[in-house]
């Protein structure tokens, strides 16, 4: 069981960031990041996430001009900014994924499954990755407002690879945080049944 100190790192104290120290992060903690979160559960062990780290100001200024007003200086500032993509022909690894049986089949053909096992899936990938990093250190910092038709032609173009969402990672800057929101209570959201 995780201590306290650790679960606080992970949920109660981890806050989504806006602005961010000028501390790089380097791709040794990128791949630390995906050697932990890849670990997550998914059903199928389907794994469609496909990860792009946007680092150089190059490619940078690319994912700027694709987000939205309000998210285009967060992702200037950030030291990475990640793509997390789905990729909408996951069951093709299934093979080597699931083993056991002929996963592949399950989904071959079925659009509307390939497309809500996807999202699914690489959205709790994301989670795990977001995780991942608090574990190792890291802040984040996640965001929706982006053009996802820009974001496909520019990053994933020529293959079946289509943007879940968008998230910085890096040292935020604790300073810059505003209050807290609140969370509903365990009553206003949970049911035992």
């Amino acid at each position: 069981m995780l201590d306290q100190a650790s679960l606080n790192t992970l949920f109660s104290a981890a806050r989504t960031h806006n602005e961010w120290l000028e501390k790089p992060v380097t791709e040794e903690q990128l791949k630390a990041i995906y050697d932990q979160m890849k670990w997550g559960a998914t059903s199928a062990n389907c794994s469609p996430a496909r990860l792009v780290f946007v680092q150089s100001q190059e490619q940078k200024e690319k994912l700027v001009a694709c987000m939205a007003p309000g998210n285009a200086d967060k992702t200037r500032k950030a030291p990475v900014t990640v793509i997390l993509g789905m990729d909408m022909a996951f069951f093709d690894k299934l093979p080597q994924l699931f083993p056991h049986t002929d996963a592949r089949a399950w989904f071959a053909g079925n659009q509307a499954l390939i497309e809500s096992t996807a999202f699914r899936n690489s959205s709790l990938q994301g989670a795990y990755m977001m995780l991942a990093a608090r574990a190792l250190g890291l802040d984040c910092g996640p965001m929706s407002g982006f053009d996802a038709d820009k974001i496909n032609a520019t990053f994933f173009a020529g293959t079946e690879v289509k943007v879940n969402f968008v998230c910085s990672i890096g040292y935020g800057d604790a300073s810059k945080l505003f209050p807290r929101s609140p969370r509903l209570s365990f009553d206003e959201a949970c049911k035992i049944v």
